[in-house]
């Protein structure tokens, strides 16, 4: 039996769509280059995204027209996998005496107390139980 071929492309979506960006906007082709605007309704794709895949072709090359370009400022989590696994223990575990429940600011300092991080907001606290449906609030 001969290998089935598969209907499904190999490339992402994102790239396949930049691709045809470009086919359309090659001046060389057939029919010639075609505005932005008639690219956009056709690709049903942003104007502003359109011209942007343009400008990062000619600029910085084929490379970077298709490939995801990775983001520059992002920030470093605070709280890696150990210390959200520690955390969630944290949550399930008994409150501390005299308190019914823990807040986000008992769990900030009891993170800090047992230098599992060294620093921790507690909006950071929220954002990591909210992400696990573990909100205490």
């Amino acid at each position: 039996m001969p290998p089935r071929t598969s209907a499904r492309c190999k490339r992402p979506l994102r790239e396949r769509t930049r691709a045809r960006i470009l086919l359309l906007a090659d001046t060389a082709g057939p029919e010639g280059a075609h505005k932005d605007t008639d690219i956009s309704k056709t690709l049903h794709t942003c104007t502003l995204t359109v011209g942007r895949i343009r400008r990062r072709f000619c600029q910085e090359g084929q490379e970077a027209a298709f490939k995801h370009k990775p983001q520059q400022n992002r920030k470093q989590r605070v709280l890696d996998g150990e210390a959200e696994a520690h955390l969630i223990a944290l949550t399930c575990s008994t409150p501390p005496q005299g308190h019914k429940r823990w807040s986000l600011h008992l769990l900030q300092n009891r993170l800090i107390e047992e230098r599992i991080v060294d620093t921790v907001s507690h909006e950071t606290v929220r954002q990591t139980l909210k992400k696990t449906n573990l909100n205490p609030g």
